[in-house]
């Protein structure tokens, strides 16, 4: 780790003098509340943070969240939100490899909007956003400032209620054609030695950027306003101070490269201006019109803030799910409803608005686990995932925390990278209520054991907090994004399952149906334990399957749905038949963690097995792939049917 928390984006170091840098950040109150500008601006800022620190962006995720899909306002949401994300990620020219999308009631007034982007930066030229030096010139970079956005910060701390319509005006409006010079000048000038230190404006604009600047270099700041590039008239001090303009931001510069640095906004047409400097004093000093508007000690806006110690009450976890009590169902039948519900079909029509291949280094595209891109001229592939099932979390805050990274652990380890960090993105109701406070606690609590166990330190997140409407929460989601590194190609595992495949599962299953996705889709029930983590397990699985990739012709982890949706997406992938030997209702939909589906040869399947004895792995024979059915004890259909279900059901609730 170069870079941890506290910084725009956290570093990492891949070797050979690279570093990726990475975060994920939230947008939801803005979404819902203007869908296509809100998800815009979302990726627009998550890309700032990237490149602000010095990294060009290779690849962006987004985990976003809806209500019900009968709910009246999803429809616009999906629509507006999908368009936003692909308006501005297209247009900037960055892959999107990967991301989830779920649905429930939950979100009906409040959705989630969680954006993550990756760049790749020289790890000896990191930039830092911490002010040094007296008398140093503060520059304002990039587009005017206008009124959009006054307010955002405030309005994303706030619960929602019957005057949300009012809040329309504090969402922000992205241009992400001026993002893409901003960026392209930012690099250019980083070269030139020119940049002590950078820092993006977004949340509370100018006020958040030169404040963060100032306290991180022990500085204070003085501002004169009438300097600052406006595109509107008749600005008050206090709105240009909390606008939240898009594509801005602000400089320290070293004073000798004044003129070299204006020459390079200038011809990428963007505005350059020194609108103060830095102070030996703790002050922030506010100039406009002639007259001191604001004059206070720059460090109570920062790092002499009051810390919160809400009260919190110890969530309470779910009792465990009688297993009795589940009637049983056609396996196939339990298949088709999970393939043709809107959490568990395809996500073809979202993905297909996105640009997944711009800028040629595209392994792995969004729909197959995690993403893959290479690392521009060299031999490193690096892997990105988006994680956390928030039903785990509503049932046991802890064990869903836990959760949500081991899951994040699996889906790099299954396409053969090596875990490296996370980032998370905290998404809980109002934190005043001790009970939510508590989900809070105890989730952090289940996230910090498992990175520590998995050795995947969080190196950046973001917290957003109060998503409520008229006092109801959403399910707490913790959304844990991670990024794995793969050094030699050989060792990706990429491929399809083919016919005359074996099915092999590793891990152990104890048909665990408390809160599964069987339970909620079939028969409308949320109940149960949340399935225990074994940390061990996880990491000793994940381990094998890495180290053994050269054996592995296809692999999965298992996770929602269990066996059953697992072996049915790796051959609906692969346009080949498969053929499960179990009919019992907790193997094939019971989701116990630590395990993983493998598709190889038979030869292969033999080299697996006496590795895996050799390791201490459970491991075994569940099946075969072939012919043109899908079959589960007893019960089968064919292949194109259930592929026609499962890719066309999210166009026809949304189209």
């Amino acid at each position: 780790m170069i870079c941890g928390p506290g910084e725009n984006a956290g570093v990492v170091d891949i070797g050979d003098g690279q570093a990726v840098v990475f975060k994920m950040e939230s947008h939801n109150h803005p979404s819902y509340i203007e869908p296509y500008q809100g998800a815009a601006t979302g990726v627009g800022g998550i890309l700032r943070d990237v490149f602000t620190m010095g990294a060009r962006p290779v690849a962006t995720l987004n985990s976003l969240s809806f209500g019900s899909p009968d709910h009246p306002r999803t429809r616009a949401l999906v629509h507006g939100v999908v368009a936003g994300i692909g308006g501005y990620g297209n247009c900037f020219g960055v892959p999107c490899v990967g991301g989830e999308v779920r649905f429930d009631t939950a979100y009906d007034g409040n959705c989630l909007v969680n954006a993550f982007a990756a760049g790749i930066a020289d790890s000896d030229a990191i930039f830092y956003s911490a002010a040094s030096g007296v008398g140093m010139p503060v520059v304002y970079l990039g587009a005017k400032t206008g009124r959009d956005g006054v307010g955002g910060a405030t309005m994303a701390s706030a619960e929602f209620d019957a005057s949300i319509e009012e809040k329309r005006p504090t969402v922000q409006v992205g241009d992400p054609f001026t993002e893409k010079r901003l960026m392209e000048a930012c690099l250019e000038l980083m070269a030139t030695g020119a940049v002590i230190a950078i820092q993006d404006m977004g949340a509370a604009g100018l006020t958040c950027s030169a404040v963060e600047m100032g306290d991180k270099g022990g500085l204070g700041v003085r501002l004169d306003l009438d300097r600052v590039p406006q595109r509107e008239t008749g600005m008050s001090a206090y709105e240009m101070m909390l606008s939240e303009s898009q594509e801005r931001m602000l400089m320290v510069l070293q004073p000798e490269k004044e003129s070299q640095a204006r020459a390079i906004f200038e011809k990428w047409d963007l505005d350059f201006a020194i609108v103060g400097e830095t102070l030996p004093e703790d002050r922030f000093i506010i100039l406009h019109g002639n007259t001191v508007r604001a004059d206070l000690p720059l460090s109570t806006l920062s790092g002499s803030a009051p810390e919160y110690d809400r009260p919190w009450t110890e969530p309470v976890p779910a009792a465990p799910l009688d297993p009795a009590s589940v009637p049983a169902i056609d396996p196939i039948d339990g298949l088709r409803a999970l393939i043709s519900s809107a959490n568990y079909c395809s996500r073809e029509w979202v993905w297909e608005q996105y640009d997944t291949m711009v800028m040629a280094d595209t392994v792995r595209t969004p729909g197959q686990g995690a993403g893959i891109i290479r690392v521009h001229g060299t031999d490193k592939l690096l892997a990105f995932t988006s994680d956390v099932t928030p039903r785990y979390v509503q049932a046991d805050p802890e064990e869903g925390g836990k959760q949500a990274v081991a899951e994040a652990f699996r889906n790099l380890s299954a396409v053969g990278a090596k875990p490296l960090a996370a980032t998370d993105n905290l998404n809980f109701g109002n934190p005043e209520k001790p009970e939510i406070m508590g989900q809070l606690v105890a989730a952090i609590r289940g996230i910090g054991a498992a990175c520590s166990a998995l050795d995947m330190p969080i190196v950046s997140g973001n917290v957003s907090l109060y998503n409520e409407t008229e006092g109801a929460a959403i399910l707490p989601t913790p959304t844990i994004g991670a990024v794995g590194i793969i050094r030699d190609p050989s060792q990706v595992i990429t491929g399809n399952a083919r016919a005359g495949h074996v099915a092999l599962m590793v891990g152990e299953c104890a048909g665990h149906l408390g809160q599964s996705a069987l339970l909620a889709e079939v028969f409308n029930r949320v109940e149960g334990a949340a399935p225990p983590v074994d940390l061990q397990a996880e990491r000793r699985h994940g381990d094998f399957i890495r180290e053994n990739a050269e054996w592995i012709r296809a692999c999965t982890d298992l996770s929602d749905g269990g066996l059953a949706l697992a072996a049915f997406e790796l051959a609906e992938a692969a346009g080949v038949g498969v053929e499960i030997d179990s009919a019992d209702m907790g193997e094939l939909f019971g989701e116990d963690q630590a395990r993983y589906l493998i598709a190889c040869n038979f030869d292969q399947a033999e080299a697996l097995m006496a590795a895996a004895a050799k390791a201490g792995v459970p491991i075994k024979s569940v099946g075969r792939f072939g012919g043109d059915t899908v079959k589960m004890g007893s019960s089968e259909a064919p292949l194109a049917e259930l592929s026609e279900v499962f890719r066309t059901s999210f166009g026809a609730l949304f189209d």
